[in-house]
């Protein structure tokens, strides 16, 4: 994959990239962003799910860069989410989006054996996670939620992204183990949370005693039967990991699946609304995260397929990624965030219109696919 003639636009929002990165480092430092409010970034704690996005951006542009500056903060970053792997209530279905994008990405890039065994230590973890009843990696730890079995048997659309861990941990150490709990959860996604029109279920609840299916609920989407668009970015995502690492064709099929749906659904602009299906879109809030997300997605997919068929999506990503260049994208002091209109969970009322690391992350690594780096951290 490469820049074509018709592209600068890539090239130039690379650079303001370099530019925003190396300014916003300055005042992040090595905190732990989620979420812009009023021009500035917050500083969450190093347990959040999206602990891993700030010092993946910085694995990013150093990778580029060389900059040592970026590289030491990354490594910092990674340094402190130390507290966590130890502590169980302080560790979730989420850590692969926590460790590949600091663990495995610092291993990647410099070697450092340290990282290796953090990111191998956590995989393990996230294995433990697997209910070998239902074939699913449990979400959460909370056993007070308002369902009759807490959240046991919850599941969630999400985890589709932490599976590369998983992936990467058998290859490294080559026992199958790991792969095998992946693909399991990846079969269970495909049968129980993908819909026939290519939506997806947000969560899905099984009795974990039994492993059979109870139901579903709406989660961060507008209802149980809707499609949450960030949901559906996630599928489609994490089905083309699935594929890239066990070549089997159904996880192909599924990211191919999802895609269609997706982009058959998206707005003149290209940036899909919250979800897809509301009751009206009139007012409703986009969520740029979605389209950033669902865009590195689809390079993937592009590079996976053959040429003819791969140009469709990657054709498809690139539109999108100028959409968002051009018309959603923050490049001057004004906010720390680089993305615009994201929605983070709209049922709570929380981080609604705002910028968002996970959007600004997906976005920063769509382009540097776009400019050769396809062999990144997932």
């Amino acid at each position: 994959m490469s820049v074509q003639p018709n592209e600068r636009w890539v090239e130039e929002a690379w650079g303001k990239v370099i530019a925003k990165i190396d300014q916003t480092s300055r005042t992040i430092g090595a905190g732990f962003p989620h979420v812009s409010k009023e021009g500035k970034y917050d500083c969450t704690e190093p347990n959040g799910w999206t602990s891993g996005f700030w010092p993946g951006l910085l694995w990013l542009v150093y990778r580029d860069t060389n900059n040592e500056e970026l590289k030491r903060l990354a490594e910092e970053c990674e340094s402190k989410m130390d507290v966590c792997i130890d502590e169980y209530e302080k560790l979730h279905h989420d850590v692969g989006f926590m460790w590949s994008l600091t663990s495995v990405a610092n291993y990647k890039l410099t070697g450092s054996d340290e990282s290796k065994l953090r990111a191998l230590k956590v995989a393990a973890w996230l294995a433990s996670r697997f209910n070998i009843r239902g074939n699913y990696i449990r979400a959460w730890n909370d056993s007070n939620w308002k369902s009759e079995n807490g959240n046991a048997g919850w599941a969630i659309i999400d985890c589709m992204m932490n599976l590369s861990l998983l992936f990467w941990a058998s290859e490294e150490i080559r026992d199958p183990r790991f792969k095998h709990i992946a693909m399991e959860h990846a079969n269970t996604v495909l049968r129980e949370f993908v819909r026939d029109d290519g939506s997806v279920y947000h969560i899905v609840q099984f009795d974990p005693e039994t492993g059979e299916r109870v139901g579903a609920l709406g989660g961060q989407g507008f209802a149980p039967e809707s499609a949450w668009a960030r949901g559906a970015a996630w599928a489609l995502y994490g089905m083309a990991l699935c594929y890239k690492y066990t070549k089997d064709d159904k996880y192909l099929q599924g990211s191919k699946k999802v895609a269609h749906f997706f982009l058959a659904n998206l707005p003149e602009d290209l940036v899909p609304y919250w979800d897809f299906r509301l009751t009206t879109q009139e007012g409703a809030p986009r969520d740029s995260s979605a389209a950033a997300i669902a865009a590195s997605g689809l390079l993937l997919l592009e590079e996976l397929l053959p040429a003819e068929e791969g140009r469709l999506y990657g054709t498809s990503a690139r539109r999108i990624l100028r959409s968002m260049a051009e018309q959603y994208a923050i490049w001057d002091a004004s906010d720390e965030a680089i993305l615009s209109h994201g929605t983070g969970h709209w049922p709570a009322n929380k981080n609604i219109d705002v910028g968002l690391i996970y959007g600004d992350y997906y976005f920063v690594e769509a382009l540097a696919k776009l400019r050769g780096q396809t062999e990144l951290f997932w």
